[in-house]
């Protein structure tokens, strides 16, 4: 089919180079490299995956034939990003797909297309405020394994519950969890049509343990989704790649509200002009075992300005060596913060804070540290310290609507 329109070059400049930053073409799959354009009555829509995810977007374009073709992702964000011209027309010609600015033409082959007709997403199960779910899913993210053979700690879990939606994400040394205001959908049947791709699902193996500490393998599963309470909507409860989730919260965080959907081992995220889809993780969450784990009972505890104690981080950790280990020290209106290494030298740096318990040292990755800051960035925090090697607790210093803990596991040794 031909292919002929008009729109502003920014606009499919900035789909396309998102595209490419959510769905990076993989060398070892180069079938799945292309991007189908598709032009119908006053749009234009693009649609990608990469053999597991998929992401379409919708673009308003003045359609002058509709058609559509298959263009190599990168080679359509390339070319787009060197365009200064503020319109842009596409067309196909032939076996190229001509773009077209005052003066310039730039032929792209088409390609053969890899990429099925867009498909149905799973059904939405609720809303979320755009611009909090963004903030997060980011943080919450971050304290994700990147190891693939350990395929439970990859993922960020979203569950519903009782009007809240919780983010989880843990590595094993350390996890992340935040819950935030839930808007649950009434429940239909079947798939919700929707411009977006249909990826090919896939499984992962459970892993054996789960938490920020090493611990046995747990038995507990996850709970299913069933019917909530009232309003006859489904609950939500899907893991989601931890990479990928990362990426959606850059497109998202300006949209009002965010739609989840989940179901048939797939889950999805759409906002105005945009549907991303993936596999949900086929593992389980050992419930009891994180309950327990997020039930925190402080020996110490320390509220202190977020920024400083992340820049007397970053300070200690010149001197950390090559463990990279930061000493945190609460002591009567005051925490310490000090590294240490017979090579690298040594400092100590001293902040005022509010204090509260024992007297208690903790050695921490500085590492670890400054992830656990970075959501707090700009108030305080407040640091609740564990006996033994419980986990220590950043949390925001008063109750907000988006509650959000960072647990870090202490090293097993204290300095020399």
């Amino acid at each position: 089919m031909s292919l002929d329109l008009s729109l502003p070059t920014a606009l499919l400049a900035d789909a396309a180079a998102r595209l490419l930053r959510l769905l990076p073409v993989r060398a070892i799959r180069p079938g799945l490299s292309g991007v189908l354009l598709r032009g119908v009555g006053n749009r234009l829509e693009l649609h990608a995956t990469d053999g597991e995810a998929a992401a379409s977007v919708e673009l308003p374009a003045l359609v002058h034939t509709d058609g559509e073709a298959v263009l190599s992702r990168r080679a359509l964000a390339d070319t787009l990003a060197h365009l200064e011209a503020p319109q842009l027309r596409v067309a196909v010609e032939g076996s190229r797909v001509a773009l077209r600015t005052p003066g310039a033409r730039f032929a792209l082959p088409r390609l053969e297309s890899a990429a099925s007709a867009p498909a149905g997403v799973p059904p939405a199960l609720g809303t979320v405020p755009g611009a909090r779910f963004a903030a997060a899913a980011a943080a919450v993210a971050a304290a994700a394994s990147r190891e693939e053979a350990l395929p439970l700690f990859t993922g960020v879990r979203l569950r519903s519950t009782d009007g809240r939606l919780s983010l989880l994400a843990t590595d094993r040394f350390r996890l992340a969890t935040a819950t935030l205001p839930w808007q649950p959908t009434p429940t239909t049947t079947g798939p919700t049509p929707a411009p977006a791709l249909a990826p090919t699902s896939t499984s992962a193996d459970p892993a054996a343990a789960v938490g920020p500490v090493p611990a046995e393998t747990a038995t507990a599963t996850a709970t299913a989704a069933e019917a909530a309470a009232g309003a006859g909507a489904a609950e939500l409860d899907v893991l989601v790649p931890a990479t990928l989730l990362a990426e959606v919260t850059r497109l998202c965080a300006s949209a009002d509200a965010v739609t989840l959907h989940g179901g048939d081992g797939r889950c999805a995220l759409s906002w105005p002009g945009w549907t991303v889809t993936a596999p949900s993780l086929a593992a389980t969450f050992p419930d009891a075992q994180l309950r327990r784990l997020l039930e925190a009972e402080p020996a110490a505890e320390a509220v202190v300005d977020a920024d400083e104690l992340a820049h007397a981080v970053r300070r200690a950790a010149l001197y950390a060596g090559p463990t990279g280990g930061v000493s945190l020290d609460i002591a009567d209106g005051q925490l310490r913060v000090q590294g240490r290494d017979a090579q690298a030298g040594e400092s100590d740096e001293t902040l005022k804070a509010e204090t509260s318990g024992d007297r208690l040292t903790r050695h921490y990755q500085s590492r670890f540290l400054l992830d656990a800051l970075r959501p707090f960035a700009g108030g305080p925090v407040r640091l609740r310290l564990q006996a033994a090697l419980r986990p220590t607790v950043f949390s925001a210093r008063e109750a907000t609507d988006t509650d959000l803990r960072y647990l870090v596991v202490p090293l097993r040794r204290d300095p020399e």
